[in-house]
């Protein structure tokens, strides 16, 4: 079945379900993929977290009821998933700068229409620094000694990658010297989920080693399974990989005829990545299934 074609099955699941609870897991559910690659695809699509998506369509919905019904404030709260009148009345006027109250009062919908945006760096990105046809390799399986930290990516709205992330590779490239084996002048991030129904991942900064051997403190052995991979060029800051996994999840994704294979990802560096130099280059590859 086409990304699309499941991405609106699990929005179709938002808006049968804008007054219960809803699970981000029973979102994907009824899209046929799991949380991780739900929430990834939907974020490269929409530039929004499921998350706010979810927020918003209530806060949409509660706008329609204000000014189309005479529900108490009360009972449109609880619908929207709030469990009194003054958080949401809080969070609503976190929005919009008004009470729900002072919305119903002043009786206008076109006050929150919003303008439209086009992303003109995400634009520049994907016609400059990536490489939109990848290589399909097969990559072999392997052995590889990491560094591990827990971390929440820009699909989530508890984000902290950007924390998480440099000072893991900082501790770990500090001490490559004590991994026994080790292939030297490629070094991998090595990305997937915590669990099935969590949108909180792990990362495993990582060195292949050629046979195992006893592990340095603080470090552990992990195997990437043989698979089919897609592997994309990305030019420039390392800051930037949000850009280019966006456009592998949403346009080359939605569009290459594959699915993601559930493997983890890769982040592949050698000597071509400077961290300072717009001119560095790494690679970001996913396993591929037709």
């Amino acid at each position: 079945m086409h990304y699309l074609k499941r991405v609106q099955q699990g929005i179709d699941y938002v808006e049968a379900h804008l007054d219960t609870e809803i699970a981000l897991s029973d979102v994907a559910k009824a899209a046929g993929l799991s949380q991780w690659h739900f929430q990834r695809v939907f974020r490269a699509l929409t530039n929004e977290t499921l998350k706010t998506y979810i927020r918003s369509r209530r806060f949409a919905k509660a706008l329609d009821q204000l000014l189309g019904t005479q529900l108490p404030i009360l009972d449109i709260a609880l619908a929207a998933g709030y469990e009194t009148q003054e958080s949401f009345t809080r969070a609503f006027k976190s929005c919009f700068r008004i009470t729900p109250g002072q919305y119903r009062a002043f009786g206008s919908r076109s006050l929150f229409v919003k303008k439209v945006e086009l992303d003109a760096d995400y634009l520049r990105h994907i016609h400059r620094n990536v490489s939109l046809v990848p290589e399909v390799y097969e990559q072999r399986a392997m052995q590889l000694v990491a560094m591990r930290t827990l971390f929440y990516g820009i699909d989530s709205e508890k984000n902290n990658l950007a924390k998480k992330l440099p000072p893991l590779w900082a501790g770990f490239l500090s001490r490559l010297g004590e991994v026994p084996h080790a292939v030297p002048g490629v070094c991998y991030g090595v990305v997937s989920p915590v669990r099935e129904s969590s949108d909180q991942l792990q990362y495993f900064a990582a060195i292949e080693v050629r046979q195992s051997a006893a592990l340095p403190p603080g470090m552990q052995a992990i195997e990437v399974p043989g698979a089919r991979y897609a592997k994309f060029a990305h030019q420039g800051a390392a800051q930037g990989i949000d850009n280019t996994v966006n456009y592998i999840y949403s346009s080359w994704l939605l569009s290459s005829g594959t699915a993601h294979g559930g493997g983890v990802d890769l982040e592949i560096y050698d000597s071509r990545y400077h961290a300072t130099s717009d001119a560095s280059l790494m690679h970001y590859a996913i396993p591929i299934a037709q």
